[in-house]
């Protein structure tokens, strides 16, 4: 009885695996999420030695927020028009130049303290990558929908974070322990490498099922697309309260180099503790969540924003290096929460026509969360990164308390 009982568990967990398709677009989104994680630790900690700047290091985040927002408008027809497999392709593949010209410049010794603005080199890369990831994220959120059946949906989710997460562990602590043992230009050679495994996976991808093509303008697609969200009842609120929760929520990512350095005095390979750590609460929300039944996602989603909020503000203020990685693991698991059942609940709701631009703006959140690390890192300089972090974490639990209470159509939801 329990062997069977386990049998079912796992058939259940891990159902979306046995979809040879699905397997390889994970293939492919393990390769470009690997790096992501190391470029998470690399990057922010990269420029903050380099200038010792807080603005700047948000400044950073503000230089791929503008092309990310711009781009994802377009990244939404693009999706709903064309190949996504090759858009994926190029994306993959810009992806890995812009990483290997950062490592080309930190070998030839451009890129360091010494010479006063190299930091440029960093806020461009992060310019033409969130470009990027605003005209591509869209065809891969809403492959999804293409490669799985319905009832899979929120299962296959779950195993898309369950795999991002499970990189959250290793490849942060991979990229601090390569800082350490070799240098920064060691970890973006690396990370070039995992890009192009990833066009591999994207090129051997059959092409799935398209939407069909009605002849339309650009901007007259966009324009559809914004009024389709303005008039859902269903898919307008979660819109709005993951964009809140993500413009709130997400600046403590960014910043993390500045609580390793000055707050909690651990360095690289303590931040690649904590992003590790992280991703360990994370795949076990990732794990629990792929076993659910479809149901009461809507509350769920909630949940999962009110306890990221309460973690947060925990991790914020705290100075204590033992209770820091508890928190943060609890922060790892609210935002699985908060991102499994936001992206379910929104591709359960859409019309199918439409689900290429409305995933365009569900993706524009990311854009918000860099324009949002920059105003962070403003707030930093003036009030230290304890109080710009943790207060915008009391605000992210304060709304969304409010929503759990007058907004009950966020909650019903199924």
């Amino acid at each position: 009885m329990i062997s069977r009982g386990l049998s079912s568990l796992g058939k259940r967990t891990f159902g979306s695996f046995r979809n040879r398709v699905f397997r390889i677009y994970f293939g492919g989104l393990l390769g470009q999420m690997a790096a992501m994680n190391m470029q998470q630790v690399v990057s922010s900690l990269l420029i903050y030695r380099v200038t010792n700047s807080a603005a700047i290091l948000g400044a950073m985040s503000f230089s791929g927020a503008i092309p990310m927002l711009v781009c994802s408008f377009f990244g939404g027809m693009i999706a709903d028009r064309f190949n996504k497999k090759r858009v994926m392709i190029i994306g993959q593949s810009v992806f890995a130049f812009t990483s290997l010209i950062v490592a080309v410049a930190l070998t030839t010794g451009y890129l360091s303290s010494e010479h006063a603005g190299s930091w440029w080199v960093l806020v461009v890369s992060s310019a033409l990558q969130g470009g990027t990831m605003g005209m591509t994220m869209p065809s891969r959120q809403a492959l999804i929908p293409e490669i799985v059946s319905g009832e899979q949906l929120m299962n296959a989710i779950s195993l898309n974070t369950m795999g991002m997460n499970l990189l959250q562990i290793l490849a942060p602590a991979a990229a601090g322990f390569l800082v350490e043992a070799f240098d920064f230009k060691a970890v973006y050679y690396v990370m070039t490498m995992m890009y192009l495994a990833a066009v591999f996976f994207f090129f051997i991808l059959p092409d799935t099922q398209k939407v069909a093509r009605t002849p339309m303008r650009a901007f007259q697609g966009i324009t559809q697309g914004i009024k389709y969200v303005i008039h859902s009842l269903d898919v307008l609120p979660i819109l709005l309260i993951s964009t809140v929760i993500v413009f709130l929520a997400m600046p403590y990512n960014n910043l993390m180099a500045i609580f390793v350095d000055d707050v909690l005095h651990v360095g690289a390979g303590g931040m690649g503790i904590l992003m590790s750590v992280s991703g360990l609460g994370a795949l076990v929300g990732s794990v629990i969540i792929a076993t659910l039944p479809n149901r009461k996602r809507g509350i769920l989603f909630v949940i999962s924003g009110i306890l990221l909020g309460l973690s947060l503000t925990g991790f914020a203020f705290s100075t204590s290096w033992p209770l820091s990685i508890v928190l943060i693991a609890v922060v790892g698991l609210a935002q699985t929460g908060r991102m499994t059942f936001s992206s379910t609940l929104i591709q359960s709701y859409v019309d199918e026509a439409y689900m290429g631009r409305v995933m365009a703006l569900y993706m524009m959140q990311f854009g918000f969360a860099s324009l949002s690390t920059f105003l962070a890192g403003l707030l930093t300089e003036g009030i230290g990164v304890q109080w710009a972090v943790g207060g915008m974490a009391i605000l992210l639990t304060s709304v969304m308390l409010g929503t759990i209470i007058f907004v009950p159509r966020i909650r019903k939801m199924k």
